[in-house]
């Protein structure tokens, strides 16, 4: 069965949704926001192994869909600093739900990925 797009008759809101908050970084970055407002600097050092570009990138991205706020101070160096709107504090409300259930059924996803793994190995 396909997936519905957006835009599609059918359209389908939770598809919508994984597009919006998709990619590697996105919900990382959500993650660390629920806590409170953070600066771009901080969030990069909570992140490691994101550049400076994606990170931009993804968070512009998260304040276009209306989860994040975005706010420069002016000074020199200029100081941007991000936290979530009430749209994004409910969804943060969401993630921590989805990581209470990844917490408890770790260690059964990730024996399912072995066997997986080994049953692949073994048919060919």
């Amino acid at each position: 069965m396909s997936r519905p797009t957006a835009g599609t008759p059918g359209d389908c809101s939770l598809a919508d949704l994984i597009d919006m908050i998709g990619g590697r970084w996105k919900v990382l970055a959500l993650w660390w926001l629920r806590d409170g407002p953070k600066r771009f600097t901080e969030l990069r050092r909570l992140l490691p192994g994101v550049t400076q570009k994606m990170l931009t990138q993804q968070l512009r991205q998260l304040e276009a869909d209306g989860l994040v706020w975005r706010e420069v101070f002016p000074q020199v160096p200029p100081k941007v600093g991000y936290r979530l709107t009430p749209t994004g504090e409910e969804l943060s409300g969401l993630l921590s739900t989805l990581s209470d259930w990844a917490k408890a059924h770790m260690a059964t996803l990730k024996a399912g990925r072995t066997l997986s793994k080994q049953s692949v190995r073994f048919s060919l």
